[in-house]
């Protein structure tokens, strides 16, 4: 896909790399060598290297787990512990070839799935409605120590606290908080070093979608 520059939001660019700040709805796949992937609904930083000895050296250091990626997801539910890890292994669900599915070591199936590792720090609960038709949803900062294809979804999936708006990991049913119309996930903050060794940080504020589900809930104390 031509980069059509008006058409994004350029967090930083130099000779070898573009950052910019993928809104939902776009496929990451659509960039030519983009050093890592963003679901088609999940918004924020996005790394695109501009030469093949560019994306070489990023790739190398997503390989070898020396960048810090963090995103904010809104999860269903209560978490009432402050912080946690999980980890597991992942590999494709065999009864839907869309979806990826928690294995744990001693299943006779987890032969060959490849280990996955979150962590995550609870930033506030919330809740919407009242009384006896109140929903509750916690808010996340999730730390990926690994890059599976949909490591965040599946793992919130796997502890019943899914994503919200999470049509593919959701709950059968899983009412959406109001004017939320995708998946509440915001890769937020991305730290790496550049090819001319300067380490570099990268942010980006929730997009106006998801500020505008969180003015409509309330906090709630665990």
């Amino acid at each position: 896909m031509p980069l059509v520059r008006g058409k994004l939001n350029i967090i930083y660019e130099d000779k070898d790399v573009l950052v910019i700040d993928k809104p939902a709805g776009v496929k990451a796949d659509d960039f030519e060598k983009r050093v890592h992937r963003l679901d088609k609904d999940t918004s924020g930083i996005l790394l695109i290297a501009k030469n093949d000895e560019s994306l070489n050296f990023f790739q190398k250091q997503f390989k070898e787990r020396k960048i810090i990626k963090k995103y904010l997801a809104l999860v269903e539910g209560k978490i009432k512990e402050s912080q946690g890890r999980i980890e597991t292994l992942i590999g494709r669900a065999p009864k839907d070839r869309r979806k990826q599915k928690v294995y744990l070591p001693f299943e006779p199936k987890a032969k060959g799935k490849r280990k996955a590792i979150s962590e995550f720090k609870v930033l506030t609960h919330l809740r919407q409605g009242f009384d006896r038709q109140e929903r509750y949803y916690t808010l996340v900062e999730v730390l990926p120590k690994t890059g599976r294809k949909h490591q965040i979804r599946c793992h919130f999936a796997f502890l019943g606290h899914p994503i919200a708006g999470d049509k593919l990991y959701g709950f059968k049913n899983q009412l959406c908080p109001k004017g939320l119309s995708r998946q509440f996930l915001h890769a937020s903050y991305l730290e790496i070093k550049l090819p001319d060794s300067k380490v570099k940080i990268f942010c980006s504020d929730l997009s106006k979608d998801l500020k505008e589900v969180l003015k409509n809930l309330k906090t709630h104390p665990v």
